[in-house]
This record gives C-alpha cells, structure tokens and sequence, in this order.
C-alpha cells in the first residue's frame, strides 16, 4: 500500500518542455494515508451497522448457534408432547386399575407414599449444573424420572391383579354370596336390618353392624362363602356364641348369638356348610342369627351381598353339593 502511495508523479514543465517529477512531502503520504484506511474504516463500520441494525442479520457463529438452539428447542418440544402422550395413557391405566381391576378382586389401593417415593431432594438433579442445562432441561429429566417410577409401579400393580384374576373362580366362591339361612320365605324375617337403630335393650340410639334374622331356635346356619375358621367363642354376654369366618380376599364373616357350634379353628369351610345353629344366647331378646360382613376390617351391608328370593330349591342343592365337596 506505501507502495502504491509513494509512487513517482510527474508532472509537465512548460517552460523546460520537459516531465519533471513531482516531489511530495512525508506528511501528505501520510494524510493520504490516513484517509485511505479511514475510508475503508468507515466502510466497514456501515457494512456492520447495516448488517446488525437495518437488516437485522446475526454474525455466521451467531446465526449457527441459534440454528442449533432452534433445533434443540424443537426436539425439546416433541419430547414433551410425547410425555404429555404417555402421562395421560398411563393416567387412564392407573384409574382403571384403582377403580376397576383393583376393586373387582377385593385389593388395597397403592397408597400415595408409595407412588411419590423417590423423587424428594433438592440436589437430586444437580448434576445437570455441570452441563450447564436449562430450566427446561431440568423439568424434562424429572418428568421422564416421574413417568419411568409410576410406569414401574403400575406394572407391579398389574402383575398383582394378574396373579388374583387366575384365581378368579376361587375369588367367586369365597365371596359371601348367600344368605346365612335357608331362605324359606315363611321361616325367617329380617328383625333389624344394617345401619343405625335404637337399640333394643338400652334403648338408645346406635348403629346395627349386622343383619339380624329372627327364626326359630335349632334352625341350620351354613357359611356363606369357602374359607377358614378364625375363630370359635363361647361367652354369655355380647355376641353370645360367635363364629368368624375368614374367607380371604378381604372378607370375614360373623355368626352369632348361636346356639349350637359344629366347627373348630382353623377349619377349611365351603359354601353352604353347616356350620352352627340358630339360638339365643349373648345380648339377645329373641331367637335370631346376628350375621356380619366384614371386608377388610369395615362393616358392609350384608343385604348388598345376597338374594333372599333366591329359590329353596337351588340352596338346597347349593348345600348337597357344597357337603359333597366338604366330604
């Protein structure tokens, strides 16, 4: 560049008819200097000032940089529609199973302390700090955690309702499904159903956890579903002679106020068996069969679980085929 302008000049004398060279002085090469790179000084800064501030364009590293932020966030975003996909497939997988599949076959809902371990702890994603990751980031990473430990729950909990549906047919007949006593129309009635009541001794008001079949004294009882003797008591006050019956499942049943009692503990029972008679003793004003359904440790109504039209006939094939079968 000091070449070019320190380049000879000539220029032409009139008077010796001759090209003469033209001798400059240091300080305008220098000027011419100065404004050669203050032109292109200036150029530049309007080629950047347009670039940022009219066009509104980014560096090449910064447009490329933003290009891949742009990707990334896109990814993100599927990524997150995906598992708001998922959480809801799995939401509908949870409820069924709380309401449906885990009810059907008598089974404890997952308590919440279960479904929400493992996800406490402030620095529990910490680690992410290291790699500089987003708010974004954070929560997606939890949200995949979250989805990972209730997918792993829910599939143990499944595998628990597989396990009991094989053994549906067992489940059937462990139900207390029938009524304790031969449903002759014309032999029982019911004298106090379930729910509250004055009660008939201390006349006050309180609540029946039973039904009560007033009958004759000597009348069969028979247990109402399979299962085991829990107990067997004798007492001259409360219940009277009591039998409880644990039909698994969550199912229990109470028979008392008897007069007679032909199981022991830890007797395996059928449905329609014999189990005890009809009496009256315990807190008792009459001759009557207190009988209760317990599912898991609450009284329910036993009228929700059996049919007192059901025909004489079919219970009493029910119990022919059910003393076979305990024979």
């Amino acid at each position: 560049m000091w070449a070019l302008l320190k380049s000879k000049k000539y220029i032409y004398n009139e008077d010796s008819l001759l090209y003469e060279e033209k001798v400059e002085s240091g300080w305008s090469v220098t000027g011419r200097a100065a404004l050669f790179v203050g032109t292109v000084a200036g150029f530049v800064v309007l080629y950047v000032w347009l670039f940022l501030s009219v066009f509104k364009l980014d560096p090449p590293k910064t447009a490329h940089l933003k290009k891949d932020l742009a990707r990334w966030q896109t990814k993100m975003e599927i990524l997150d529609s995906e598992i708001d996909r998922y959480e809801k497939r799995l939401s509908g997988i949870e409820e069924r199973d709380e309401h449906v599949y885990r009810s059907i076959f008598g089974l404890d809902s997952i308590a919440d302390d279960v479904k929400n371990a493992g996800f406490g702890g402030a620095n529990r994603y910490a680690y992410l700090d290291e790699f500089g990751a987003s708010g974004a980031v954070k929560s997606t990473v939890h949200r995949l955690d979250v989805l990972t430990k209730r997918a792993y729950i829910q599939t143990n909990a499944l595998d628990e309702v597989s396990v009991v549906a094989r053994q549906a047919d067992e489940i059937k007949s462990c139900i207390p499904a029938v009524p304790p006593i031969m449903p002759k129309a014309d032999s029982y009635r019911v004298s106090s159903p379930f729910g509250r009541r004055v009660d008939p001794i201390y006349r006050r008001v309180s609540f029946h956890e039973g039904v009560d079949f007033a009958t004759k004294i000597g009348n069969p009882v028979y247990v109402t579903g399979d299962g085991v003797v829990e107990r067997v008591k004798y007492q001259f006050f409360g219940y009277g002679n009591e039998i409880v019956v644990n039909h698994g499942f969550g199912y229990k049943t109470r028979y008392a106020h008897l007069n007679s009692i032909c199981v022991t503990d830890g007797e395996k029972l059928v449905r329609g068996q014999k189990i005890g008679e009809v009496g009256n003793t315990g807190k008792s004003t009459g001759p009557h069969l207190h009988y209760e359904v317990i599912y898991k440790n609450k009284q329910v109504n036993p009228l929700s679980f059996m049919d007192l039209s059901m025909r004489v006939e079919e219970y009493a094939s029910m119990i022919r085929n059910r003393s076979q079968t305990a024979d």
